[in-house]
């Protein structure tokens, strides 16, 4: 979330391998990593670098979340899809606060999995830093987890040789779990990972050109508002993936992808299908994918497989075989059967599981061959019985050529649900195929307390909704997601593009909005107000980091529009300013810099002093602006006594200044403890005491 291009890190960690490499080293491990996207630049820097086995540990916080929001799910889907060795968890916190997130991972993992927690967390008394673990609890928790399976252990922040050696004499004798294969077929997005099998799964077609002419213009064009849209909407409509094909012949489609690809994981957090017959634009799209890609798609010509196979064993993914060879489509199932047989034995000496790959046996139209849906759905059962395979299918191919097709499209798709199948690329606004999947899962038990349903038929024309409400005998109430959808429909045009974190679009509707409204006016009834919903649906835990920093990016873009404007100079003036700084032998600032790009937002004058800055050039800085706040951040437990030093100094020579800390190591009490007038778990808090002041 800085400056540096994903190729750029991959370069980097690759030195260090290299190094390693030179030097002799036996396994490279990869720990203390929050955000998944870097994890897999380091793990592909190595992968790419050595033959040296490789561990991967990350640093889970108390919601069981990376900081940028990846869940251990997601984190095991993509890991082990790339071929790490062995993952787990380190650093965060003590051992009691991550066993959830340890059994977690043991519930998905097929290597085996580290524990090397913290020896608790950081306290202070008299100036100095200790731990509130002490060996033998921390022993006693960490052979716990060794007890529900974890094969690797250690210690991390806090822990010195008597830990290892408790830990180490308290596990001698025993014998490792065997790891087990949970043939589990997921992908992930950078937040959470969609698994196959424990319900049907909605692919969203719309980011398709096929017969769609809106969409085409706008890869033309590289109007990315329009496709944001569409991914946007789909994931609103309840798809569980989306799906990506930007294959026009008069565009480049290795940028395209990729650019549509990350434009899309900025804005919205559901997996995508990347879907392409170029090799090359499904390597350069894979290779940057923010979790665990569903690609789409190989088949069983041998040309195919040689191209695609190896970047799925390479870059990890689920990949759709299409059921067709050199010899074309097979008319019978049983001939598509065959072919399905043959490109998992072909997977197989790649190195590819079973559960990595999804057939599709192809819905084919029923126009041109009346069999051809008889035979597709035979496909679908005899795949899912005979190899034991999910499947997955493009349903409304079934009705090309009639009219009305969206009555076969939903008849057909309830069938071939009943048969199996998997996964269904559709269009979600569609909505016979939507009620057919609706009432599939309320029908079969997937749909706990009738929740996607009741809301389902509130959404329906009124006559339908009614019908709906009086044939039962109880009152409905509204359910969540209806009253945040109604809430969405109520939001201006732009702080509806703000909250999706639409750049282009926040400033478009800016720049038309200033013709008829004053700029203070489009600050606190639009801008304000919509990064509130951002910051409200984060401290709730809906919405994480990278949706949070691209509505601010997408309301920094409104305020430069605002800002270039004559009138704003005249009108905008800053509510009061902060001083912002990490402390003395501190040199982190992502989190520093989150608190300055959000305070900027809702108008506060910002000074950022950067990085490991002495206490006496903080003071100086008060003293010189008259500012009324100070923000302190530290992420080192080794540094907390500088930010006490800073605290006490501005208190003692700044009476009017109030002082605010935040950072990894510390809590309410420890600030507290230093003296600090207020501490900010998050960027939000921070803002939300500054708007108290204010008040």
């Amino acid at each position: 979330y800085g400056s540096l291009d994903f190729e750029d890190a991959v370069a980097v960690f690759a030195e260090t391998v290299k190094i390693g490499v030179m030097a002799g080293v036996d396994l490279v491990t990869i720990e203390t990593m929050n955000d998944s996207l870097e994890t897999k630049a380091a793990l592909l820097a190595v992968k790419e670098n050595c033959d040296l086995p490789v561990f991967v540990t990350n640093a889970y916080g108390a919601d069981g979340k990376l900081m940028t929001g990846a869940s251990p799910e997601a984190m095991v889907a993509m890991l082990e899809g790339m071929g790490a060795d062995a993952i787990g968890v380190n650093c965060s916190l003590g051992p009691k606060q991550l066993m959830g997130v340890v059994e977690r991972i043991l519930k998905v993992a097929s290597i085996p999995v580290i524990v090397k927690p913290n020896a608790g967390l950081p306290k202070e008394a008299n100036g100095i830093t200790y731990f509130d673990v002490d060996p033998d609890e921390f022993t006693k928790d960490v052979k716990t987890m060794a007890d529900m399976g974890v094969g690797i252990m250690g210690g991390c922040c806090g822990t010195t040789p008597a830990y290892i050696a408790a830990l180490a004499q308290a596990v001698e004798g025993m014998t490792p779990q065997p790891v087990t294969e949970k043939n589990i077929t997921v992908v992930s997005s950078y937040t959470h990972a969609v698994t196959f099998g424990e319900k049907p799964i909605l692919i969203g077609e719309r980011i398709n050109p096929t017969g769609k002419k809106k969409l085409k213009e706008a890869l033309r064009a590289k109007d990315m508002t329009y496709i944001l849209s569409e991914g946007q909407a789909q994931a609103d409509a309840g798809v569980h993936i989306l799906d990506v094909n930007v294959g026009l012949p008069d565009i480049d489609e290795v940028a395209m992808l990729t650019s549509v690809m990350g434009e899309l994981q900025a804005v919205c957090d559901l997996p995508l299908q990347l879907d392409t017959a170029n090799p090359v634009a499904m390597e350069t799209a894979l290779r940057r994918y923010n979790g665990k890609a569903m690609v789409n798609s190989v088949n069983g010509k041998a040309e195919s497989m040689t191209a695609v196979f190896p970047l799925v064993k390479k870059y990890g993914g689920v990949v759709v075989a299409l059921t067709l060879d050199e010899a074309g489509i097979p008319s019978t199932a049983e001939g598509r059967y065959e072919i399905a047989k043959n490109i998992l034995e072909v997977a197989k000496t790649y190195g590819i599981a079973k559960k990595d790959i999804i057939f599709d046996p192809l819905a084919m139209t029923v126009s041109a061959d009346p069999t051809a849906a008889r035979e597709t759905l035979k496909a679908v059962s005899m795949i899912r019985e005979g190899l034991g395979c999910h499947t997955s299918l493009g349903v409304s191919n079934v009705s090309f050529g009639l009219p009305a097709r969206d009555v076969i499209n939903g008849a057909f798709f309830a069938m071939a649900l009943d048969r199996g199948l998997s996964a269904a690329i559709m269009n979600p606004h569609a909505q016979a195929m939507k009620s057919a999947y609706i009432s599939y899962c309320a029908l079969h038990g997937l749909d706990e307390n009738f929740a996607d349903y009741m809301a389902y038929a509130q959404s329906l024309p009124t006559a339908t909704a009614t019908a709906t409400v009086t044939a039962t005998a109880t009152p409905t109430v509204t359910p969540p997601e209806a009253k945040s959808q109604t809430e969405v429909e109520s939001l201006s045009p732009l702080q509806t593009a703000i909250i999706k974190g639409f750049a282009q679009s926040a400033k478009d509707l800016t720049a038309e909005m200033l013709g008829n409204h004053a700029p203070l006016t489009l600050i606190n009834e639009h801008i304000i107000p919509a990064l509130d919903v951002v910051g409200k649906g984060f401290e709730r835990g809906k919405m994480f980091l990278p949706q949070l920093l691209m509505s601010a990016s997408a309301a920094s873009g409104a305020f430069e529009v605002i800002k270039a404007s004559a009138a704003e100079s005249q009108e905008q003036g800053s509510k009061f300013t902060v001083v912002l700084a990490t402390v003395k032998g501190d040199i982190h600032d992502i989190g520093k810099n989150i608190v300055k790009l959000l305070l900027e937002n809702y108008g506060y004058h910002v000074i950022d002093m950067g990085r490991d800055v002495p206490p006496e050039d903080i003071l100086d800085k008060v003293l010189k602006t008259n500012a009324p706040v100070v923000a302190l951040s530290a992420l080192m437990t080794t540094t907390v006594p500088a930010m006490a030093e800073t605290v006490a100094l501005i208190h003692e020579k700044a009476k009017f200044c109030r002082v605010i800390v935040g950072g990894a190591v510390l809590n309410p009490e420890y600030a507290q403890r230093i003296g600090a007038d207020a501490y900010g778990k998050d960027a939000m808090e921070c803002v939300r005491y500054c708007e108290s002041l204010l008040k």
